[in-house]
This record gives C-alpha cells, sequence and structure tokens, in this order.
C-alpha cells in the first residue's frame, strides 16, 4: 500500500510538473509574440503584389487569436469581419496591390456577414483592380462571394456545392421520455420556436413557415446576385441547382457558365501571376490578411468621437464552462460598457453593433435600460449583423434608430421558460428525495417531483408578463401600438428586409452606413471612430480559460458531425430564468 500511494504521488506529480512547464511554457511564448509584434514594422509591398485572402474558417464581427489552437486539436481559424472589410479597403487604396486572389476553402458564418464581404469585393472590383478565385471545392456562400470574379477557376476534381439552404431541428421529447424526463413548457408567442425541441418531434405548421419564410429570403437574395454576377437567368440557375449537377462532373461548371476554367492551383496562380504582371518563372507574390492590415494609414484624430459598441454571442452570464470557454457571451458587462459611454463628454455618439439570437430576458432588460441612457445623452444607433433576434432585438429597439443587412434574422418577439422534472429518471434510478419547508413555494422549481397546476399557473403569468413588457419597450422604442407590435411578434422572425416593410428597422445598410446616422444625428462632419470595446488580450484570456479551451476542443474534435447536436443540448441546458432566444441551426452556408 505505501509503494501504491508512492507511486500515485509520484505519477499526479509528473502531470503537474508536466503542466506547469506548459503553461509558463505558453506564457513565455505569448511574452515573445507580444515583443515581436509591437517591434515588427509596418508591411510596404512591393509592385504587382497581390492580396491572398484564404476564405478559411468561422466568420464573425470580432475574434480573439488563439495561437495555442493546434495544441488543442482545433484548427478553426476565426475570421474577423472587421479586419476582412477593413484589408479589403487597404489593398484597394493601396497602388501596388493589383488584385485579390480569393484561396477559397471552407468559411463559415451567417449571410449577413457574406453580403458585407460582397459589397466591399464589389467596390474594390470597381477600382479597376482584378479579383479572381481559385478552390477545390466551393460552398455556397464562398461561391457568393467568389461570383463577382474576374474569373473563376476550379479544380478539375473540385465542385461547386449549390444546393439551397436548409434549416434543421433537434427534437429531444422521445429520448427525454426514455430517461423519464418531462418538460414543463411556458411561452408566449405562436412561432416561439425554441422550445419545440422538448415536446414535439418535428417543426410546427407556424415554425414552417416562418423557416421557409426567412430561408426563401436569403435563398433569393444570394442567389439573385450570383446571377446578376454571372449574367445568369434565374430560372437557369435554379434548374441547375434542382436537377442535383452540381454533384455532377466538374465541366458541367464551366457549360452553366458557374465557372470559367478548371484547372490544378499552379496553373491558376500563373494565370494570376499574369494579370498582376509577375515573371511567370518566380514565385507569386502574395501578401495575406495580417500583412495588408499592418500596412501604414495616417489618419489624424479627430476631437469628435463616435464609438462602436460590439455585443455578439449569446446573451447570458458569463461562465468558464466548456461551452462559455470559447464563445463570445453577451453580458450585464455590456450594460456598463454602455454607461461608460453615455458619460463619457468626448465621445458624441455611439454605434451599438448587435450580433445575437437572443438568451436571458433579465440581462436583456438591463442592457435595454443602458441604451436609453445613452439615448438621453446622445444619438446611439444600432447595427444588426447576422442575428439581432429576440433578446438582440431586445437590447436594440430602444435605439434611435435601427439599420440591419437585407438578411439580417431579427425579430422574434417572444419569450418562454422551461423545467424539468426528473422523478422518472429519480425512479428509475431508485433515487428517493424528500424536503422540509416553511412556505408553500419554497420548493418551487423542485426538479424531483410533478409541477403543481398554482405553481404552474405562477410561472405562465410569470412569461407573459416578460413578454408585455417586451412588447412595451419595443412599442416605446418604435413608435408603434403594443397592438401593432404583437401581431408582428409572436416570436415570429423576420429577415432585414422583411423588418424594414413592418417598421421593425429604420434602414437597410452596413456598419458604415449606421456610423453615418449617428453623425449625422450628433451633427458632425469631421470625426474619429473607434472601438469602445477592443478585443480581449489573449495572454489574460488564456490564464483565465485554458482549462475550458482544452476540454472544448477535446471534446468538438471526439465528437466531429455530431458536436452541433451537443452544442445544442448544452445550449439548452444554460438557459437560467424566462428566455428572449432563437434558436436555428442552418445548413449550406
Amino acid at each position: 500500500m505505501k509503494q501504491f500511494f508512492k507511486t500515485m504521488f509520484a505519477s499526479v506529480f509528473g502531470v503537474l510538473v508536466a503542466f506547469g512547464i506548459i503553461l509558463f511554457g505558453g506564457i513565455f511564448f505569448l511574452m515573445g509574440m507580444a515583443v515581436s509584434s509591437s517591434s515588427s514594422s509596418e508591411y510596404k509591398p512591393q509592385a504587382n503584389t497581390v492580396f491572398k485572402l484564404t476564405l478559411s474558417g468561422i466568420v464573425s464581427d470580432q475574434t480573439t487569436k488563439d495561437p495555442f489552437a493546434s495544441l488543442w486539436g482545433d484548427d478553426d481559424e476565426k475570421l474577423s469581419l472587421t479586419e476582412v472589410i477593413k484589408a479589403i479597403r487597404k489593398a484597394k487604396e493601396n497602388d501596388n496591390i493589383k488584385g485579390i486572389y480569393l484561396d477559397v476553402k471552407n468559411m463559415h458564418g451567417g449571410f449577413a456577414s457574406y453580403e458585407a464581404i460582397h459589397r466591399e469585393l464589389l467596390k474594390f472590383k470597381e477600382s479597376g483592380k482584378f479579383i479572381v478565385s481559385y478552390g477545390d471545392f466551393y460552398e455556397q456562400g464562398n461561391y457568393y462571394l467568389s461570383s463577382l470574379s474576374d474569373s473563376i477557376l476550379v479544380n478539375p476534381q473540385g465542385s461547386i456545392n449549390l444546393v439551397g439552404l436548409a434549416s434543421q431541428g433537434v427534437f429531444i421529447k422521445d429520448l427525454a421520455a426514455k430517461l423519464g424526463i418531462e418538460f414543463y413548457i411556458f411561452k408566449v408567442g405562436t412561432y416561439k420556436s425554441a422550445v419545440e425541441p422538448y415536446f414535439m418531434d418535428k417543426f410546427s405548421d407556424a415554425n414552417r413557415e416562418q423557416l421557409t419564410s426567412f430561408l426563401g429570403s436569403i435563398w433569393n437574395n444570394m442567389t439573385a446576385g450570383i446571377c446578376e454576377s454571372r449574367n445568369i437567368p434565374h430560372e437557369k440557375l435554379t434548374e441547375f441547382i434542382n436537377s442535383g449537377a452540381a454533384l455532377d462532373e466538374a465541366q458541367v461548371l464551366v457549360d452553366n457558365h458557374l465557372a470559367d476554367k478548371l484547372c490544378y492551383r499552379y496553373e491558376a496562380e500563373n494565370t494570376i501571376k499574369r494579370m498582376a504582371g509577375q515573371d511567370l518563372d518566380d514565385k507569386l507574390i502574395t501578401a495575406d490578411i495580417n500583412k495588408i492590415l499592418s500596412i501604414r494609414t495616417h489618419e489624424k484624430e479627430k476631437e469628435d468621437k463616435i464609438a462602436i459598441l460590439y455585443a455578439e454571442g449569446e446573451i447570458k452570464e458569463e461562465d468558464n464552462s466548456v461551452m462559455g470557454s470559447m464563445d463570445n457571451t453577451i453580458s450585464e458587462k455590456t450594460a456598463k460598457e454602455l454607461m461608460d459611454l453615455a458619460k463619457d463628454d468626448d465621445v458624441k455618439a455611439v454605434v451599438f453593433r448587435v450580433n445575437s439570437p437572443g438568451g436571458s430576458a433579465y440581462i436583456s432588460e438591463q442592457i435595454w435600460k443602458a441604451v436609453t441612457e445613452v439615448k438621453s445623452q446622445k444619438p446611439i444607433v444600432v447595427s444588426m449583423g447576422d442575428y439581432a433576434a429576440s433578446g438582440g432585438y431586445y437590447i436594440s429597439c430602444a435605439a434611435d434608430k435601427i439599420i440591419a443587412e437585407r438578411t439580417t434574422l431579427t425579430g422574434s418577439i417572444g419569450v418562454f421558460g422551461v423545467i424539468s422534472n426528473l422523478a422518472g429518471s429519480f425512479k428509475k434510478l431508485s433515487v428517493t428525495t424528500d424536503v422540509v419547508k416553511t412556505n408553500t413555494y419554497a420548493d418551487l422549481g423542485d426538479m424531483s417531483r410533478p409541477m403543481r397546476d398554482d405553481e404552474k399557473a405562477l410561472i405562465q403569468r410569470s412569461v407573459e408578463r416578460t413578454y408585455d413588457l417586451f412588447l412595451t419597450r419595443c412599442s416605446d422604442g418604435r413608435g408603434l401600438a403594443k397592438d401593432s407590435i404583437d401581431h408582428i411578434g409572436q416570436g415570429r422572425v423576420w429577415t432585414g428586409e422583411q423588418a424594414l416593410e413592418r417598421g421593425l428597422v429604420d434602414a437597410l445598410g452596413s456598419l458604415d452606413d449606421a456610423i453615418a446616422e449617428a453623425a449625422s444625428l450628433a451633427n458632425l462632419t469631421d470625426y474619429s471612430v473607434f472601438k469602445a470595446n477592443q478585443e480581449k488580450d489573449f495572454l489574460s484570456e488564456y490564464m483565465d480559460k485554458i482549462l475550458g479551451e482544452a476540454k472544448f476542443s477535446i471534446v468538438k474534435s471526439y465528437l466531429g458531425e455530431e458536436y452541433p447536436f451537443y452544442s445544442t443540448i448544452e445550449n439548452m441546458k444554460s438557459m437560467n430564468g424566462i428566455q428572449a432566444r432563437m434558436p436555428f441551426w442552418m445548413q449550406g452556408l
């Protein structure tokens, strides 16, 4: 026994030492990176350089780069929409950058983000510079971006995966029944489908209606852009897609004018060399996004400032769980940041960039209040990203103006709550419980027993009060009657262009349009723009969440294609209190 404890202690000590070496080695590595980064000089592109924009990873408004991602087996790159747009603009203005080489990989994101990039690429092309795309396999969103290229090149064994959009639901009613779990559902909103996985085995008719509506809106915008760029009749493109021709041999892509040429990468790069005026015998001279971003521009800071505050992710309390370790979260910290901006006399206007499917109704209310405080002091304009729905709309509705992209998913004005009864599970496991209480409702929410009717009535009234408050906030913010808000509410999701028709947003446009609107409302003509919440410093983030990130990556790597289902269930488990959220899993972009 003594030898056992000795061996065990040595093993544990060895693990701790190894962990310490990795941890502190990582810290010194990061410090070295920081020093190297701070001392690096600006990038000056040589003549005839090509901006190589790799379409890979997950697109979000802002990202925190993790240099240790590969150690955890997490190779998914993260692409900042803000940085992509900034890089395209710098490349457009620099005379030594002759064109853009879109290296098509596996980029994924919301269609509103794709629209923003597409718009910027179009402006680049209008400057007279070229755009060439090359890829082995084009997913639909990437092809939408590539469609405006002067030349679309595809590997002879590659494909352009134009098949349409789909939204998939994961329903756990029958699984819960097998495990002895019963769910009590409390909601307001015919279209509030977030609770359907708990008590249905397929989409409701109302949910199917809204899914068909907004998927059709997004798809029509995507295909319209492709048809315009490639000069293809919409009927012909639809026929191609519905015939399943995308799964045929690659030559059909050229035959149907979806691609210009089939070639291998070295042949594609020779084409780019010729277009850029480079020597065919030399290596292709390119600059990636990091180099382009390091091109120095001389912008004088102005006295008057417009602040951009980013709110991205689910609205909930901050946590250090496996799921929370890597995800962006909107919390009460956002409310504090808004309050700070309200008090900052140097800030003349605020642009609140919202990219959220919603979450906690309680925290949404705290952020709504902070928005009204800013509004009482200075103009505040909301710019909506891929999502600004349910709680995401709640925190937006009080702004002076709301500007959305055509395909932003917004609205979803509705709330719900879910309480679990595990009595059946306890019985299966031969577990018993007992309780001693001082008052009638002291054990409200006890999961070891069925809920009483009077308890259900209490929860339902609370949900209805929250919905009524949500309607009031929207009514006051949008200047519409509560009945009108209720009519277009009921949990229904709208695209930006549909929301504009119903008065939920004021205009369609980009983040730049929102900045221009904020400047106009503040009567500013000469101003500078800054980010109010800078990207998190990775060193501190790494120290706080290293274990969570490791667990997250291990789970993701182990589950593979099943990870989205796990993610959905974990999000269900993290719901605390009454929720205003919109959970949809869309496939195709």
